[in-house]
């Protein structure tokens, strides 16, 4: 049984005494370490520790770790187990008290070592009062003008993206605020935890695996924060292909499917249902239709497992549905969505919608509250 615990906070040490335990996913990403790693070093601490997976390059990252990096530690996998195996692996390895899985790609700021430490130092609680569970740095795009994510965004069908993208930084948050869902291109959690979580689902191999593990700490009670002095810069570009539509649909299915507590999902099928049909003539139109139905065949062939896993994930649940759904949204306004989520049909319709539904969970919450605020005789 996993539970927050009233006696020990998951942030509750000096900042001195915080051992953070970094470790990077590669796959043929020499080039990329090059310039990631001598900044990256120069802000960690002597207790702390440095793990690179080697996901099967073909770029001899391995043998050249040993010269730019002699102190890391290198975890050489036979195979590509993708994103999400990969940083299990590196994560089996560690031992510090932090957790931070950080894109090879990422280029820390200075100061970044000791503001990637401070929400575990500063408060026991966030400012809406649950434990904070986890947080992200905030992400820059290369050149560091501009926001590649100041924490995800999450739409009530499972639809994920990077809020702020592409705005000045001068709009980036101040100080730490809550965020939909944290980016696994700098991650940080407790390390007790993570392993009391599993990790990330190893089959997902790449893309809504930081989704899903955000919503399965949701789940816990447990908030989900940026910390803006954790600056990283990323080389963001967002690639597409018949592969990645088909990893991204598959897994925001077993996202949903594993995390929405069962209020929440029913309500919500109806809309689930609409969108896969404006998915589908999306998918159609835009060329992708193959990877598409590839996502749905996945989906439908795990269903038993996804189904299993559900239980499990679900067993553990702390909080009721209406405030595991609350932070999310409504309104589909990332620019990838286009003039289709701008239009004020579609925008008036969703709030509507996501109204009733929460109102809906909150009287179905209303007696489990009222039972848990009755004191113990």
């Amino acid at each position: 049984m996993l539970e927050w615990s009233s006696k020990r906070s998951i942030i509750a040490a000096p900042m001195t005494d915080v051992s953070v335990a970094v470790v990077i996913v590669a796959h043929n990403s020499l080039a990329d370490l090059r310039r990631t790693l001598p900044a990256l070093l120069c802000e960690l601490q002597a207790q702390d520790e440095l793990i690179i997976v080697d996901n099967a390059s073909s770029d001899g990252l391995a043998d050249e770790l040993s010269r730019i990096a002699p102190t890391a530690q290198v975890r050489v996998l036979g195979r590509n187990t993708g994103f999400a195996g990969g940083a299990n692996a590196g994560a089996a390895e560690a031992h510090g008290d932090l957790l931070v899985l950080l894109n090879p790609d990422a280029i820390v700021q200075r100061g970044w070592g000791e503001a990637i430490r401070r929400p575990w130092t500063e408060a026991n609680r966030c400012p809406s009062g649950e434990p904070c569970a986890a947080w992200m740095g905030l992400v820059l795009l290369k050149g560091g003008d501009r926001i590649n994510t100041s924490g995800g965004v999450l739409h009530f069908t499972g639809f994920g993206w990077a809020g702020q993208i592409g705005q000045s930084v001068s709009a980036a948050p101040s100080a730490t605020r809550e965020v939909g869902f944290l980016s696994g291109a700098c991650l940080a959690i407790p390390r007790e935890l993570w392993v009391k979580l599993g990790g990330f689902p190893e089959h997902f191999f790449m893309y809504c695996e930081d989704v899903d593990l955000s919503l399965r700490l949701r789940l816990l009670g447990g908030s989900l924060r940026v910390a803006p002095d954790a600056r990283v810069d990323h080389a963001y570009e967002f690639a597409k292909g018949d592969a990645k539509w088909r990893m991204l649909e598959r897994n925001r299915w077993a996202t949903v499917v594993r995390t929405y507590p069962a209020p929440l999902l029913a309500l919500v099928l109806p809309a689930l249902l609409a969108t896969e049909l404006a998915v589908w003539a999306v998918a159609a139109r835009g060329g992708w239709a193959r990877a598409k139905a590839r996502a749905t065949f996945d989906v439908l062939r795990a269903l038993p497992v996804l189904l299993r896993e559900r239980r499990t994930i679900q067993s553990e649940r702390r909080v009721g549905a209406s405030v595991f759904a609350r932070s999310m949204t409504a309104t589909l306004d990332s620019p990838y969505f286009g003039a289709v989520g701008r239009h004020p049909a579609v925008r008036l319709a969703s709030g509507l919608y996501w109204r009733c539904v929460l109102s809906a969970l909150a009287r179905l919450d209303a007696p489990a509250a009222r039972r848990r605020s009755r004191p113990r005789a």
